[in-house]
């Protein structure tokens, strides 16, 4: 994997488990390293030759985090962007075929066309802690099955064998708990992050902390850009005189699922959530048009409270 280039290039890179597939733009030159530490080395050297303007990668759910921290840390400017909008660009382009070296370059061209910039910034901790919250959901998730199980098996062999794994994921959680609030604690700027959002009512642990490790934004941007970037701004779906269904989409789905169920919680305990819901039910709209306008109260709130408190900081510090 040798490439020499003598001016600024777009680097597109595509992630599979195994497989990092890279194109380099403008001369099309395009490689597969392997998706661990010695393929990212191999990258690091070949993409630091070819000066690149900016190396663009889609989010995947996490398995781009890893390269694209080690990128990062090497000094290379790198982009993560939403994978819906590259396949609208696919689609808007026409190029319909789909394979990981074609998924390269039409990331590639993405961010050549769109003139991406670079914009992410290696945060090991928010890292590590990001990983932590993702782990506890999937444990929760775990546990939940296997009670629904155990309710369902009658052999008692069975039992005993969901009752061992309820245990095993019990205590496994426990640790998982624990060092995602050793992190919170052990930082001055989330420990405050966490009490002023708990006080917040509706607002519990796992909510706190999951914005914290998945929505860094909050607090530091306005309400419209906060309801857009997890995916609680309706877009109004109109042509000519036909008014479409206003509905909500992208975002962050993780925060938006733990945020749902802070909503709901919210529109029983805290009154101002209470009293929007309760104006629109008299309203007569429909209860997930109730949920989703409490969501996004919320989460203006939750901005709202942390925005001030960045406000104090700064004014304390000047």
């Amino acid at each position: 994997m040798s490439i020499s280039e003598p001016s600024k290039t777009t680097v597109g890179i595509d992630v599979s488990q195994d497989w990092l597939d890279v194109h380099i733009l403008p001369v099309g030159a395009i490689s597969r390293v392997t998706n661990n530490e010695s393929g990212f080395r191999t990258l690091v050297e070949t993409l630091t030759a070819s000066s690149p303007k900016v190396i663009v990668l889609e989010g995947s759910g996490g398995l781009e985090l890893l390269v694209a921290t080690y990128l990062a840390q090497a000094g290379l400017p790198v982009a993560i962007v939403n994978p819906r909008q590259v396949r609208d660009f696919a689609k808007a382009s026409g190029k319909l075929a789909k394979t990981d070296t074609l998924d390269a370059e039409i990331i590639a061209r993405f961010g050549e066309a769109m003139q991406i910039e670079p914009r992410f910034i290696p945060d090991v901790q928010r890292n590590e802690l990001r990983a932590l919250v993702t782990r506890r959901e999937q444990l929760v998730d775990i546990l939940k099955a296997e009670k629904v199980r155990l309710q369902r098996a009658y052999d008692q062999s069975v039992r005993r064998s969901h009752n061992h794994i309820i245990t095993a994921v019990q205590s496994e959680l426990e640790e998982v708990n624990r060092r995602i609030d050793d992190l919170i604690q052990n930082s001055p700027v989330w420990r405050v992050k966490d009490q002023l959002l708990q006080e917040i009512k509706g607002i519990g642990p796992q909510m706190a902390r999951m914005v914290i490790a998945a929505l860094p934004e909050l607090g530091k941007v306005n309400r419209r850009e906060i309801a857009a970037l997890v995916g609680v701004a309706p877009f109004n779906d109109d042509s000519g005189k036909r008014t479409g269904k206003r509905s909500i989409r992208g975002g962050r789905p993780h925060v938006r699922r733990v945020l749902y169920m802070a909503a709901v919680a919210a529109m029983r305990c805290n009154p101002q959530i209470k009293a929007l819901h309760d104006r629109l039910q008299e309203k007569g709209k429909k209860n997930k048009v109730i949920i989703v306008a409490c969501m996004r109260k919320l989460l203006i709130t939750m901005n709202a409270v942390l925005k001030q408190e960045i406000g104090m900081v700064t004014c304390a510090t000047n």
